[in-house]
């Protein structure tokens, strides 16, 4: 007689798995287990395909695991009284309204739960083979979260089977790793509370993922810090992101994972200030710039070339220690980099100052965009040179093409004739990465050539090559990558760059040796984007596994990791003063980073959905410009704290006296248009918007004249 407390569907389920035993016990009396005993002589991948048409998801797991010598998973075997699956999708149901009728002053908090108990109740569901149920908890809570993790949820959409977890990347990299979440004391008393009220068998589900997957971290609340009331309910108000938490989570500014064992408390020595020029460079640098002072005196009230060199290249402040270059080997200066750093001097001394903070409120800066035309979408990359004679486009046909920004001639075609563009062809896959060896303009009465003689390519052939631009051919090809290279750079002083693909490693590179100097390896996914730090000494790598790393050159080891985004990272810039990190991502967000302490600076908030394709600094590191895939070039204000002992008011630093009211102003206006639904919000940091008409902005850049240069391809919305 059947049993009336057991569902119908488990009943059957345990009849053919009795069957599946049975036959089982009859296939090891035969040596080979790819076939079934005579008469029954179908192979295992038909009863396989069988079971699974039939909807025996649960015999089908058992027959891989036994076809495959490995042991039936302990949820498989006979379980009395079964009463279906865990009811994860009433419990989650019960503990996302709790959130919604929290108290505000615990609700930003508790609200961040919502995330991590959505993935691991999934993957909880899908790991014990509910395939039905884990697609019904999915479509149901999925959409809450479309806004902040679209990225993870379109990954965690086709992730249904056991064996997904290992193929799926983004499966495997939260059952790995814990999720970290710190959560003041209040808040985390507020949460067991709700818990202990739960029925016995909803309050298990939820303890049982916070035991084994997630690293809740009680911190105290003191006024004034990041977790005083004012700043919880500020970053509920406006969905900034914390950034001690996430997969992998991390100790601010530590390199490696909380769940390694390997994690101390205290954080890697950074050299962040100048390399120290060459004895013999500094001196004809020096000697030059004398001359020039003699030959044009310095206005009244404007400083000398020599003071300006002393400023800029010699003096150090009193915390920033730079590196040794012995640790960094460069080749001897030539005459070219003498005239080199002249010109930076003078384009230096020159520029459109940009001193002090300017609050949200700053100078009126120009803006140059170069659009392209009849590009039919081919354009995968674009870079300036570093004097702004040439613009380089990478293409998805394997192609490099070169312009000259003024029409003028660079080289002849096939038949004799002059032209002002070249064609590079050699790559076998789309190009996605170009670097010009550093360049400046031509300094008047100079006879060493400044102009830019060499460009980077990387390519989804898995190779980086090298193009001489008086020749228009490629030199060198450089192979190791396995797998496309998504983007390449050249060191501030050339001779070096670094590359990242798609294995999940970058490289560092001399153009004088075929194979590479240094391996960077610790992203869990791949390297979509490289970037130097000024001084040469440290290479910044961001990931589609949403961190942003930070490596020593010397000894390639890794001396800081920075999580926070939520989406993949799509452009990267380091500021000038070295102390800065600039990120972006696909949801249009910013996140500055301190680089001493590794810590979060701010977020800045405006670009509208679809990436932030390329970021710049100002001369001074005090202001970053912005272009992307909304089509706009914004300019935002770092206005970093002042140090302590300090204070800044209204008027310091150059700003009008109206600094503060303005800056009110465009918050206010933010937060309505936020509130009406009026596309992204923006944040009071932004200075200023340039609108193109379809111009996706695939590139800008500021000069060392601190004037903002930008590139995009013309999309109309019906293009042949």
């Amino acid at each position: 007689m059947a049993d009336p407390y057991q569902p119908a569907a488990y009943v059957d389920y345990e009849k053919k798995r009795a069957e599946y035993l049975a036959e089982r016990a009859e296939l090891q009396k035969y040596p080979t287990r790819a076939v079934l005993p005579p008469g029954r002589d179908k192979p295992y991948h038909l009863v396989i395909d069988y079971l699974n048409k039939k909807g025996y998801t649960r015999a089908e797991a058992v027959l891989r695991a036994e076809s495959s010598n490995q042991a039936v998973p302990d949820d498989l075997e006979p379980r009395p009284k079964e009463t279906g699956p865990p009811k994860y999708l009433e419990a989650y149901a019960k503990f996302e309204q709790w959130t919604k009728d929290a108290l505000e002053i615990y609700k930003p908090e508790v609200q961040r739960l919502l995330w991590p108990f959505f993935v691991y109740s999934f993957l909880n569901l899908v790991d014990q083979l509910y395939t039905r149920e884990a697609r019904a908890f999915y479509n149901k809570f999925q959409e809450q979260f479309r806004q902040v993790h679209e990225y993870d949820l379109v990954r965690l959409e086709h992730t249904l089977q056991p064996e997904h977890l290992e193929e799926n990347g983004i499966g495997k990299t939260y059952r790995d790793n814990r999720y970290r979440l710190p959560i003041t004391d209040a808040s985390f008393r507020y949460l067991m509370q709700f818990l202990e009220s739960l029925p016995i068998p909803w309050y298990k589900l939820f303890i049982q993922i916070i035991e084994k997957h997630m690293d809740i971290r009680q911190v105290s609340r003191t006024a004034g810090d990041d977790f005083s009331f004012e700043a919880i309910l500020r970053r509920g108000q406006e969905d900034q992101v914390v950034e001690d938490e996430g997969i992998p989570g991390h100790r601010p500014g530590n390199a490696i994972s909380s769940t390694d064992p390997l994690v101390g408390n205290t954080l890697a020595g950074l050299k962040l200030g100048k390399l120290p020029m060459e004895k013999e460079l500094e001196e004809d640098v020096r000697g030059d710039l004398n001359d020039l002072d003699l030959d044009t005196p310095a206005l009244p009230g404007d400083t000398s070339l020599v003071e300006t060199h002393e400023r800029v290249n010699i003096k150090q402040e009193d915390e920033d220690d730079g590196p040794n270059r012995t640790d960094i080997p460069y080749p001897v200066s030539t005459a070219r980099d003498v005239a080199m750093e002249v010109q930076k001097i003078r384009e230096n001394r020159d520029r459109l100052k940009l001193e002090g903070r300017t609050g949200g409120v700053g100078p009126g800066l120009s803006c140059v965009i170069y659009t392209f035309h009849n590009t039919k979408d081919h354009v995968t990359c674009m870079e300036f040179s570093g004097d702004n004679s040439l613009v380089a486009a990478g293409t998805d046909m394997s192609y490099i093409r070169v312009w000259s920004m003024e029409g003028t001639q660079i080289g002849v075609d096939d038949s004799g004739q002059p032209v002002n563009s070249k064609r590079l062809i050699g790559h076998s896959g789309p190009v996605h990465g170009l670097s010009f060896a550093p360049s400046t303009v031509q300094p008047p009465g100079q006879n060493a050539e400044t102009k830019p003689q060499w460009i980077l390519s990387s390519s989804a052939d898995g190779t980086i090559r090298l193009w001489n631009l008086t020749l228009w051919q490629c030199l060198v090809i450089y192979k190791g990558h396995v797998g496309p290279v998504w983007d390449v750079k050249f060191s501030p002083l050339g001779t070096y760059f670094v590359s990242g693909g798609m294995d999940n490693t970058a490289r560092l590179w001399m153009t004088s040796k075929a194979s590479p100097r240094r391996f960077f390896v610790g992203h869990a996914d791949d390297v979509d984007l490289v970037a130097w730090h000024p001084n040469t000494a440290y290479v910044f790598t961001a990931s589609c596994d949403k961190t942003v790393r930070m490596w020593s050159v010397s000894n390639g080891a890794p001396v800081r990791m920075f999580t926070g985004h939520n989406s993949p990272i799509t452009a990267l810039a380091c500021s000038r003063n070295g102390k800065l990190l600039a990120s972006g991502d696909d949801t249009g967000n910013i996140l500055l980073w301190d680089l001493a302490p590794g810590k979060l600076l701010k977020q800045l908030r405006g670009h509208g959905k679809g990436g932030i394709w390329s970021l710049s600094w100002g001369v001074e590191s005090t202001v970053l410009v912005s272009g992307g895939a909304d089509q706009t070039v914004r300019v935002w204000d770092v206005n970093l704290p002042a140090k302590e002992g300090s204070t800044v008011k209204p008027g310091d630093g150059g700003k009008p006296d109206g600094a503060a009211a303005a800056t009110a102003s465009v918050a206010a206006q933010a937060g309505a248009a936020k509130k009406k639904g009026k596309g992204p919000s923006v944040s009071a940091d932004q200075i200023s918007a340039f609108l193109t008409k379809k111009t996706p902005v695939q590139y800008v850049g500021m000069t060392n004249m601190n004037l903002i240069i930008a590139g995009g391809s013309f999309l109309p919305e019906n293009f042949v």
